[in-house]
């Protein structure tokens, strides 16, 4: 989970790079394009043919939204400060949850609806609406939150009956084209060195899902989730040497509150997945057994 948060991180801070002479949606193009490439190899590898589905529907959605998201997401990186811009992406999770319960029927109890408003007070101490540091870009940002909230309920739904990896094959596959017709309208070749920055977008966010699914299958996501925040120091660090860009009081604090929500969302998760596992009963066991 360290090495996919670093490879997240650093993802960022190549898009910020690539954006300074490629445009938003060229940059998308180029990252799931350089990033199937990386992806490839880890599938031959593995050997036998490659993945398989019946829905394929569902990732058309899937990945239409996902494009969305990712546009918004990587406008937020290449113009606003990169604390605020990751910041804003942890409010996904407290979107999600909503999500589970208008969407997919979740029970969700007092204690994490109470994290869920902490988390959104968070959200607030960094818009600072009305405010005269208040910038509609933020709200760029806050929407790819909020769409990619939508992705994870969807992706949650497709793993109910298709292993990650074809999760994430058939997402690349059809990202490339679809992100291929959004860069066309403006397209310009880059130039010298923007194409290495444009290579470690598509091989550090490859990196970045490949060992993040491997750190889900080894330990509780409870117990990961506070590593996967460790983006943010990491982004702050580089962005101020980098980008010579500070922190503000507010940031720092809508972030504390918003990553303190997410732990605590994630760690009722986890126990409440535990207790319905110890109590589920055991299948040919007979009442009383």
């Amino acid at each position: 989970m360290l090495v996919s948060t670093c490879c997240f991180g650093l993802m960022a801070i190549a898009i910020r790079y690539a954006s300074a002479s490629v445009a938003t949606n060229q940059i998308a193009f180029f990252r799931n394009f350089f990033g199937l490439l990386a992806l490839l190899p880890f599938l031959f590898v593995r050997g036998g043919p490659l993945p398989r589905t019946r829905h394929m529907h569902l990732y058309l959605v899937r990945t239409l939204i996902g494009l969305a998201s990712m546009l918004c997401g990587f406008w937020a990186i290449g113009h606003l400060p990169l604390a605020q811009a990751i910041s804003l992406s942890y409010s996904t999770p407290l979107f999600v949850t909503v999500l589970a319960v208008l969407w997919l029927g979740e029970k969700v109890r007092m204690r994490r609806w109470l994290a869920v408003a902490a988390g959104f007070i968070g959200v607030l101490i960094i818009l600072r609406p009305g405010s005269s540091t208040f910038s509609p870009g933020l709200l760029v940002a806050l929407a790819a939150a909020m769409i990619s909230a939508v992705v994870a309920i969807q992706i949650k739904q497709l793993s109910r009956t298709d292993p990650p990896d074809t999760v994430v094959f058939y997402t690349y596959v059809l990202w490339v084209p679809m992100s291929l017709l959004t860069a066309l309208p403006n397209w310009s070749w880059p130039q010298g060195g923007t194409w290495v920055w444009l290579v470690l977008t598509g091989v550090f966010g490859t990196g970045g899902q490949l060992f993040w699914t491997r750190a889900l299958k080894l330990g509780e996501v409870s117990a990961l989730q506070p590593i996967s925040f460790m983006q943010l120091p990491l982004v702050a660090a580089l962005g101020g040497w980098l980008f010579g860009e500070s922190l503000d009081r507010h940031t720092v604090a809508g972030a504390v509150i918003i990553v303190g929500a997410n732990v605590y969302i994630a760690h009722r998760e986890a126990v409440l997945a535990r207790r319905a596992a110890t109590h589920a009963p055991v299948e040919g066991a007979k009442p009383g057994e």
